[in-house]
């Protein structure tokens, strides 16, 4: 069956980095566009990041351009999510997931952004 189980959130002070994580089995991961997407408290979910199946177009929302980076090793079945410069508004759960519309399966991983 279709896993993604993301791995990487901790807490940071601001400013700080994160690598996030996710690992992919039960589907042809390196046919699949796959995004990012996260919730902070109290919001609805928030499209992040995507990335095409051969990692060579990437797109982002706003508010992470030029501070996040998405990628994605498909030898691995692996996705990531390197996370820069990152703000107090940062602050949500981070979910992988398939394609640009089917909702996340996974846990997600907790970012906490705080000083």
């Amino acid at each position: 069956q279709v896993q993604l189980v993301e791995s990487g959130g901790a807490l940071v002070q601001p400013g700080g980095s994160l690598r996030l994580s996710c690992a992919a089995s039960g589907f042809l991961f390196r046919h699949c566009y796959m995004r990012w997407v996260r919730q902070a408290p109290g919001k609805g979910l928030e499209w992040v990041s995507m990335i095409n199946p051969t990692g060579t177009t990437t797109t982002y929302a706003n508010s992470v351009k030029g501070r996040f980076t998405i990628s994605r090793d498909n030898a691995k079945n692996t996705l990531y999510l390197q996370m820069n410069s990152l703000k107090s508004e940062d602050t949500a759960v981070n979910n992988c997931a398939r394609n640009a519309t089917e909702a996340p399966r996974g846990q997600g991983t907790q970012v906490v952004i705080s000083s």
